[in-house]
């Protein structure tokens, strides 16, 4: 009788050779990701327009009697021109405005009118904010010497920030060309992510690509969406009641409103400016106005934010802080789609344990028992 052979060799063959395999597809894994990390947020925001913005072009296309790939150009074009115009607005608005401060501090002209005796009265801030503004309409330079450590601190951080933003812009500007393309090619680019999700998930993976999908949509609804709005009108109604730099300070509450720092951080200084300024009409209804701007997102984002998706609207909202904290504006998407996908699939594995053969029969137990 043949003796039985050793089976260790053989197993140890194929674990050296498993182990080769896995670590070269994981290197090239790596190398391939090293590659693209540096277009990967690019990537991520093109994904992320695309999937917000599709059931628009795909109104937008339907009107138009152009084949897909051109109604993708004309789309595109068009949502480059809302970018790059307000933009260009702002930075002629800001370069004007910075020259012609210089030139009056240059030459003595710069006038601050005198705060009104209400200033004052403010609690904790009021008597601080008053002596320091007396100062500044009596004599500029020492009100400006007071704070001059806090000014080139801010002037270094703007300079910084300015740079970042106009390297932001730029990638913006490649994210939205490389969108367009994906919504040209949107139905091979869901079969493609459907795939992928299925393959991950199993006969699931479809529900969660959609999940995916709608998430997406659901924040750029309930925090995009209601910040734009937000900032509009904030900047609509300061521009009306005379408030200086009224678009620089919209675009503070649009980043002010995606942070979820709320619009009030601005408007509340504006109200007071007004209030010292203007006539008590003008300031009584720009305070009632305001104060609609500033609750205006409690009523849109229980609307907007969980529509469309089948999961508590905080699980969204946390995700979407969280992700923001850890990873920049970007992580608003990126976060909320992983806390939901981890919700769904906690709930899947909870229902599934629950549904389990010996759990179906046994009672609750009650308390008085």
């Amino acid at each position: 009788m043949t003796p039985p052979t050793d089976p260790r060799p053989h197993f140890m063959t194929n674990a050296l050779e498993a182990t080769i395999r896995i670590g070269i597809v994981l290197l090239l894994a790596l190398w391939c990701f090293d590659i693209i990390r540096p277009f990967v947020t690019t990537i991520l925001w093109g994904m992320i327009i695309a999937i917000a913005l599709q059931p628009t072009f795909e109104r937008f296309a339907g009107w138009l009697p152009l084949r897909r790939g051109l109604a993708a150009t004309v789309f595109t074009i068009l949502m480059l021109i809302l970018l790059i115009g307000p933009v260009w607005m702002l930075t002629g608005t800001l370069v004007e405005s910075t020259t012609l401060l210089s030139k009056e501090l240059a030459a003595g002209q710069v006038t601050v009118p005198p705060p009104s005796d209400r200033i004052a009265g403010l609690p904790l801030i009021g008597e601080r904010v008053f002596e320091f503004w007396s100062l500044a309409s009596q004599n500029i330079e020492a009100a400006l010497g007071q704070i001059a450590p806090q000014i080139r601190s801010t002037g270094r951080w703007l300079l910084s920030a300015a740079a970042g933003a106009g390297f932001g812009i730029l990638k913006f500007i490649a994210a939205i060309i490389l969108a367009g393309v994906l919504m040209a090619n949107a139905e091979s680019g869901a079969r493609a992510a459907h795939a992928v999700f299925t393959r991950l998930g199993g006969e699931k993976g479809a529900s969660y690509a959609l999940l995916a999908e709608n998430t997406v949509r659901s924040v750029a609804r309930g925090i995009l969406g209601v910040a734009f709005i937000q900032a509009m009108l904030a900047g609509i109604g300061m521009m009306v009641a005379g408030v200086p730099g009224a678009g620089l300070w919209a675009l503070v509450c649009l980043i002010l409103a995606i942070v979820q720092l709320g619009v009030g951080l601005v408007l509340i200084p504006a109200i007071i400016y007004v209030f010292s300024t203007a006539s008590s009409t003008t300031a009584v209804i720009f305070l009632i106005y305001s104060i609609g701007v500033i609750v205006l997102d409690n009523v849109l984002k229980p609307i907007l934010l969980g529509r469309g998706v089948d999961v508590p609207m905080i699980v969204i909202f946390l995700g979407a802080i969280g992700g923001f904290i850890s990873m920049g504006i970007i992580g608003l998407f990126v976060g909320s789609i992983v806390l939901v996908l981890g919700y769904s699939l906690f709930m899947v594995w909870l229902r599934n344990d629950l549904n389990s053969p010996g759990q179906t029969d046994q009672q609750p137990v009650s308390p008085a028992a």
